[in-house]
């Protein structure tokens, strides 16, 4: 079996790469994906409010949860989109799939998302 010679790290200097590539991804997906910007925006403004809105850690935490699950959501398919792009730019419809299945992902995150904040907002105004 052939060795990946780019896992060679092991121990702290794994870990202080994995964060730096990590915030490498961030700050890429931050800069070239305007959903993921719109998205960690209102997440700046719904992470704070979620501490506000929720009554307990279990609320607290769902909210929490949602927003941040939209944005690992946006992150993969981002990640989707770049890897089929990298393969080829050309219409292809196993392409469009992989791309249309990352989009419907991000779609039901948001769903989910708002629903748990709609339902949170309905309890706390009508308690």
């Amino acid at each position: 079996m052939m060795s990946n010679p780019h896992k060679g790290r092991t121990g702290v200097s794994r870990i202080v790469h994995a964060a730096r590539y990590s915030t490498e991804g961030l700050t890429n997906a931050y800069r070239s994906e305007s959903a993921f910007r719109q998205e960690f925006w209102l997440a700046t403004v719904l992470l704070p409010a979620s501490f506000w809105l929720g009554r307990g850690w279990v609320e607290v935490s769902l909210l929490l949860g949602s927003v941040v699950l939209v944005l690992i959501v946006e992150l993969l398919n981002s990640a989707v989109e770049a890897t089929v792009d990298r393969i080829s730019l050309e219409l292809h419809d196993l392409s469009k799939r992989a791309k249309d299945y990352g989009s419907a992902a991000v779609m039901l995150a948001l769903v989910l998302c708002a629903g748990i904040w709609l339902v949170a907002i309905w309890n706390r105004l009508n308690a």
